[in-house]
């Protein structure tokens, strides 16, 4: 057990550095000179990087060691904290940030995988629960440690603060971490990490160039000016197709670098569905509030955070309990209501405007938390539960590239629709909070939208019938 705590330290340092730049950015894009659909790429590009390393998890978790694999995972990390804490401009610090990604995507799946492995099926819900605990207070602390940060030393502190705390957690993995499992010595397949890369990397960043985000000058418009975004989603769909011919193909000898038997599991791919649908809206919302509450608001990056900090830290809290929940109960007592809840919050954030109070938005912060709450732990203990031991890493690659492609996509998107607005207002000599305001409600409403998919779904997810060898039911 305590390599899985281990794990979960580690996990938690990094969604700590992920959720800090959220609030940051606003900053950076003022102290860097840059516009806000160049600065979202601090985030876009963390997460769409992971989307690349997350499939080769599955993997790598069976061709290397437990140790091997955490060791590099967190050396990664360290090596991109210590890039972003001394670049002096916005190229170095991407480059960072892509560092950071690589071994934060490595990350999560390790967790999940040895998770499943070592705790016995009937106590899942409940371990899952303190996933779920890390993946709530990280963001809770974060947010609010950024704009205190911010406010107070300046944008280097975020990484300087995050940096020897991952020192320490390589100390101790390198001290404590042991092997589990058995290794396989089946050569890597460079083709699939390269179509991995070509998809996902041009569904995103097609995305992210709909809606205005070749606006202000930045990298990618020069990109948009020459090839339209649809036609670089369409080049990333035909390379996922082929990535997923060449997937096929491969696990016919077990070779495969992301085994698609994953998706024979009905609830598995439900499950996967809504996961993606959640952190598509989860994400966006995510990053686009930060700016809303800053440029539309008026808020310090430091009250910003704290409309944030009391949602997540209950979200956090709840985590255990929604655990028991699901093992007593099954997945649709959290599920039904958690994902009405996570819709009613941005349906009420799409009315919010440049005078509504801070108390208010923080109560809806607190609604959207608890909706989240209800719904990581179930997904992840009815997803990767539905599956058979031989398939935990493989599934826990696709369920966390999946997500962070719906993240990456969903942060896109939304501060695409906003820039669009910002840029038309501020063109027609608006303030920049009236000219943010009807583009981060368009974007919010969108959001809301999409959100009504896990609504619909979260009746058909159901409580695998799980043995200690794997899966036996839930299909």
């Amino acid at each position: 057990m305590r390599v899985i705590w281990l794990l979960l330290a580690a996990a938690f340092v990094a969604i700590l550095n992920e959720t800090t730049m959220a609030i940051a950015i606003p900053s950076l894009n003022a102290t860097l000179g840059i516009p806000p659909e160049l600065g979202q790429w601090l985030t876009s590009a963390f997460m769409l990087t992971m989307a690349v390393v997350i499939p080769t998890t599955g993997f790598l978790l069976q061709r290397f060691t437990t140790r091997q694999v955490f060791l590099a995972a967190i050396g990664a990390f360290v090596l991109g904290t210590a890039i972003c804490l001394v670049s002096p401009g916005f190229v170095l610090l991407l480059v960072g940030r892509i560092v950071q990604a690589a071994g934060t995507g490595v990350m999560m799946p390790l967790l999940m995988t040895t998770m499943m492995n070592v705790v016995p099926a009937h106590s899942r819900g409940r371990m899952m629960g303190r996933v779920g605990l890390v993946m709530s207070l990280a963001p809770a602390l974060g947010p609010t440690l950024s704009g205190v940060v911010l406010d107070s030393l300046g944008w280097r502190w975020l990484f300087g603060i995050i940096l020897p705390i991952a020192v320490v957690a390589l100390a101790l993995g390198a001290k404590w971490m042991t092997n589990l499992g058995e290794t396989t010595h089946a050569p890597i397949d460079v083709l699939s990490i390269v179509l991995s890369a070509l998809a996902f990397g041009g569904i995103v960043f097609g995305l992210s160039q709909l809606g205005g985000g070749g606006h202000g000058g930045s990298a990618g418009g020069s990109t948009a000016a020459v090839v339209p975004p649809w036609a670089v989603i369409a080049g990333g769909a035909v390379f996922l197709a082929l990535f997923v011919w060449r997937q096929l193909a491969l696990q016919k000898r077990d070779d495969a670098l992301l085994d698609l038997r994953v998706f024979t599991s009905r609830n598995f791919v439900l499950s996967v569905v809504i996961m993606t649908v959640v952190a598509l809206s989860m994400f966006g919302t995510f990053s686009l509030l930060p700016i809303y509450l800053q440029n539309v608001a008026g808020l310090d990056p430091t009250a910003a955070g704290l409309v944030l900090l009391p949602g997540s830290v209950i979200m956090g809290l709840l985590g255990p309990v929604m655990g028991r929940i699901y093992d007593a109960r099954g997945p649709r007592t959290l599920l039904v209501p958690g994902t009405i809840l996570i819709a009613a919050a941005m349906f009420t954030y799409s009315t919010v405007g440049t005078h509504t109070p801070m108390w208010f938005l923080m109560l809806v912060q607190i609604a959207m938390s608890l909706g989240l709450a209800g719904s990581f732990t179930p997904l992840f203990s009815a997803s990767l539960g539905s599956l058979d031991r031989s398939l935990y890493s493989h599934g826990s690659a696709a369920l966390n590239t999946l997500q962070q492609v719906g993240g990456a996509a969903g942060t896109a998107v939304l501060i695409s629709i906003y820039s669009l607005a910002l840029h038309r207002g501020e063109a027609a000599g608006l303030s920049t909070a009236d000219a943010g305001s009807p583009g981060a409600q368009t974007a919010f409403f969108t959001a809301a939208c999409i959100a009504l998919v896990p609504v619909v779904l979260s009746f058909f997810i159901t409580k695998p019938v799980e043995t200690e060898g794997g899966a036996h039911g839930g299909h």
